[in-house]
């Protein structure tokens, strides 16, 4: 039997009224985001085209401020640092996390998986400047660290790790290691979980072992959780600053300065507002052109 026609106009009368609802609802998110997130970002990207103080008068320099991003030896290091710490803040923490959550999913049934896990995702709740701070005192001259060296007969490799040039940035490289390998390990344990057991029986019946499972089965399945940490840990360490600024400030001279910790003393220590926001807008594109691609690989093998 036919619907009414009463019925039919009714319902798409219902319509628009369900929509603007949903819109209302979602009208104070929207005005925050607008508000906080784009707004900012549009002024960043007009203040890039300025010589500025954040004071006096603005002068128009067009893409000068971009061109001196590639043409200033100190600028354009701090980039190179940023992906020096790509190295440590996320294949270390991945690479590192793939073994672990490999070894606890084969003890998942004690209770020293529970221990591990809770151990391991311990940095993820402490604060990033207390973390920095304890591997400041840990890597001191007169740290836990040079300590242990000197107590096993080592103390000729005893130095101030965070104090020397080619060690500086290494040693900040380790803490946000550190702090990562934990994420890491419990989004890859989560994909583990996700896997059907009768693949590994059916793996070990044709006489695989644990390396050709997890290479075999393991790995392939993890694609997507993969794919999470390390666009997780490239975002952290390309906007690295809090465990930057508490551990050296870019030092020693500039060979631990990151684009963050840049921006902010551009900005508010030379008062360099244009220059500033044109790093600001560079790094956005560096996470980008970074990031995009492993999503893009992720997406493609989860089809």
């Amino acid at each position: 039997m036919p619907e009414p026609i009463t019925g039919r106009r009714a319902r798409r009368a219902r319509r628009p009224r369900a929509a603007w609802l949903g819109w209302l609802f979602a009208a104070p998110a929207v005005v925050m985001y607008a508000a906080f997130v784009l707004r900012p970002l549009t002024l960043t990207v007009q203040y890039s085209f300025y010589d500025w103080n954040g004071i006096g008068a603005s002068k128009w320099v067009g893409l000068d401020n971009y061109r001196r991003l590639f043409t200033d030896s100190e600028l354009f290091a701090t980039i190179v640092h940023a992906f020096e710490l790509i190295v440590f803040f996320s294949f270390v923490p991945v690479l590192l996390g793939l073994f672990v959550a490999a070894t606890i999913r084969g003890i998942a049934t004690s209770r020293l998986a529970t221990v591990a896990r809770t151990v391991l995702f311990l940095p993820q709740v402490i604060p990033l400047v207390a973390a920095g701070i304890m591997w400041s005192w840990l890597l001191s001259s007169t740290g836990l660290a040079n300590e242990l060296l000197s107590a096993v007969g080592l103390g000729r490799l005893t130095r101030a790790w965070l104090g020397e040039f080619g060690t500086a940035l290494p040693a900040v490289g380790i803490i946000g290691a550190w702090v990562l390998v934990g994420l890491c390990t419990l989004l890859l344990l989560a994909g583990m979980s996700k896997i059907d057991p009768a693949l590994y029986e059916a793996a070990r019946l044709d006489g695989a072992g644990p390396v050709r499972e997890f290479f075999s089965i393991t790995l392939p399945s993890l694609r997507q959780e993969i794919g999470v940490s390390v666009t997780v840990t490239v975002i952290a360490a390309l906007a690295s600053f809090d465990i930057v600024y508490i551990a050296t400030q870019g030092g020693p001279g500039n060979s631990t300065m990151v684009p963050g910790l840049e921006i902010y003393y551009l900005a508010f220590s030379e008062r360099e507002i244009g220059m500033a926001s044109a790093l600001a807008v560079a790094l956005v594109i560096l996470v980008l052109a970074c990031v995009l691609p492993v999503q893009r690989l992720t997406r493609d093998g989860s089809r």
